[in-house]
């Protein structure tokens, strides 16, 4: 084999080698574009994830936020229907107070007969109690009343229990007077009486408030009921 020979051979060898390398660099740079294109969407799938994540977060702390805001409207309204109803029920039991004052006025009691009521709040006062001696306390403008209708009430107690008739001492400290404008903090007492055992271990309060307050109280559901049956509270 002459040099010319051996020269096309070795150019041969070149031409092959290098086509070799060419398609193992083509492959290599396909195979290494495959691998980033793959690498660059797991990435963009990975950020979409986050975002995804992250705004479903901030809108259940929306939602969140709505919720409590949205109670606490609806609490605050709840709280000021409440206030409302109690408002005018106490209106009720204020005029209604003073609708009781009326009944123990000196120019009302003989049209509400006073003196016939004190007498059936001593003999109930007494029934509670059932002592043979007893304390009364009324107040100052009442006393006459009181003395004038003590025996009947006395008479009266003793015929519905067949016993004999009890003592009754009308205390000298007197109970409130009737509610002043000029003082409206002060203690007042719109009539009636209070009746205690000697020993002061048993009191019966038979005033006209105090009849009142268990009235009111008693019939409080009713009175609700008829007011506010057609308002809905959250």
């Amino acid at each position: 084999m002459n040099d010319s020979d051996v020269s096309k051979q070795i150019q041969q060898m070149v031409r092959f080698i290098r086509q070799e390398a060419e398609e193992k660099a083509n492959e290599i740079s396909v195979s290494a574009e495959e691998e980033f294109n793959i690498e660059k969407l797991q990435l963009v799938e990975a950020e979409k994830k986050k975002i995804k994540q992250e705004y479903e977060r901030k809108q259940k702390q929306v939602e969140v936020r709505k919720k409590i805001e949205y109670s606490m409207q609806l609490n605050a309204s709840r709280i000021k229907v409440l206030q409302a109803q109690d408002d005018l029920v106490s209106s009720m039991r204020e005029a209604t107070s003073k609708d009781l004052l009326n009944v123990s006025h000196q120019k009302f009691q003989h049209h509400h007969n006073y003196e016939g009521l004190l007498k059936s709040l001593i003999v109930q006062g007494l029934l509670r109690l059932k002592e043979p001696s007893v304390l009364l306390r009324c107040r100052k403008e009442d006393v006459h009343i009181v003395h004038s209708v003590l025996e009947a009430a006395k008479a009266e107690y003793a015929k519905r229990t067949h016993v004999h008739e009890p003592e009754i001492i009308v205390d000298s400290i007197h109970l409130p007077p009737a509610p002043s404008h000029h003082d409206p903090h002060a203690l007042s007492c719109s009539g009636g009486v209070v009746l205690a055992s000697r020993d002061g271990k048993i009191v019966f309060e038979n005033t006209l408030d105090a009849r009142l307050d268990v009235v009111f109280r008693g019939k409080l559901p009713e009175i609700r009921k008829l007011l506010f049956s057609q308002v809905a509270v959250a």
